[in-house]
């Protein structure tokens, strides 16, 4: 059975009252304490259930996730965990492609205040393409919504992975691995969005840290950020006068188009070139060879967004939170790494 309020102020000799303080912010909590109901909380693998309170209230039951393009396995990975860790709080999920539309985003929102959703969770690509830069009621209210994903801004809760330091951990990887020219494939020079440029800045970081020489040339940008793009991309790069000798793609979907170019052109991975990718995606792990890649607990990402959207659902004066999602290099044997599957 799922662990209750009950389960985690016993765990952390508490009462319920002071885990729901802890949980909503709406009260101060000693730091030691605040400390022990976390930690019982991570132990029991605990996840708040607002939504029975809700529909006593006259809610829907139902929130709604829109991401930019289902199409993608990360996308399909991604809603998958999220729809799971809802209906165990009880809610129905509404799924939206927004496609960087903000009307779609517009659309949702609206739902939100006529309450036929009870709250929304975004992922817009930059935070001009979305409908929370130009949302606000009369009064500067939004309805529950929390952003997933790398758009900067300080208006409503967020949960992301960090871009930069995962770039910047990939790409010291590669050139740990010997790599001195890595393209990256994804930059902002084609598909402008806020995953490109962090990217980009933590590839850069890099480059710099190591003394290595930043060449414009291996930043390689795409329409989209699928497998097909990428082949072409590395096509292109392939041209060049002096090839990379890694390829770091900013998804996995991206590498593994990458790793298709490549064996068209008979090119050996990893003898010849490394590749690496974003996300760990089944179909990177499934690759040949495996991708080495940037993973992070995708269902955490789906837990996290919605405890701060049935916590701020809850309280909607309870304070912002930004939660950042741990991630990690897996090394496989796309870039030879020791120990690679």
């Amino acid at each position: 059975m799922r662990p209750t309020v009950k389960d985690v102020a016993a765990q952390a000799g508490v009462s319920p009252k002071t885990v729901s303080n802890v949980l909503t912010g709406t009260a101060f909590v000693r730091p030691a304490t605040r400390e022990r109901v976390e930690a019982a909380i991570e132990d029991l693998g605990y996840v708040p259930n607002f939504s029975a309170r809700g529909l006593r209230n006259g809610r829907s039951g139902v929130v709604a996730l829109a991401l930019p393009d289902l199409s993608t396995p990360y996308s399909a990975e991604f809603a998958h965990h999220f729809v799971e860790v809802a209906h165990g709080l009880d809610w129905a999920v509404h799924i939206e492609e927004t496609a960087a539309e903000p009307r779609r985003e517009r659309d949702l929102l609206s739902r939100a205040r006529s309450h036929l959703v009870d709250g929304l969770v975004l992922n817009p690509v930059t935070l001009a393409d979305s409908a929370v830069a130009e949302s606000a009621d009369t009064d500067g209210v939004l309805p529950p919504t929390v952003i997933i994903g790398e758009v900067v801004q300080d208006r409503v809760d967020q949960v992301q992975v960090d871009s930069v330091g995962g770039a910047r951990d990939m790409t010291e990887h590669l050139l740990a691995r010997g790599a001195r020219r890595i393209a990256v494939v994804g930059a902002p020079t084609g598909l402008d969005t806020a995953a490109a440029r962090q990217r980009t800045d933590g590839y850069r970081e890099a480059l710099r840290r190591a003394g290595v020489a930043w060449d414009p040339a291996l930043e390689i940008g795409v329409r989209a950020w699928r497998a097909q793009e990428a082949v072409a991309a590395v096509d292109r790069a392939l041209e060049l006068p002096e090839p990379p000798d890694a390829y770091f793609c900013f998804t996995d979907s991206l590498a593994v188009g990458a790793l298709n170019a490549l064996w068209r052109r008979g090119v050996r991975v990893p003898d010849d070139v490394l590749v690496a990718g974003f996300d760990d995606v089944a179909d990177g792990r499934l690759a040949v060879p495996p991708l080495t890649t940037v993973a992070f607990d995708k269902r955490e990402l789906a837990v996290q967004a919605l405890t701060a959207l049935a916590v701020r659902i809850d309280d909607p004066d309870a304070p912002r939170r930004s939660v950042v999602v741990p991630h990690a290099v897996v090394g496989r044997a796309s870039t030879g790494a020791p120990g690679g599957e």
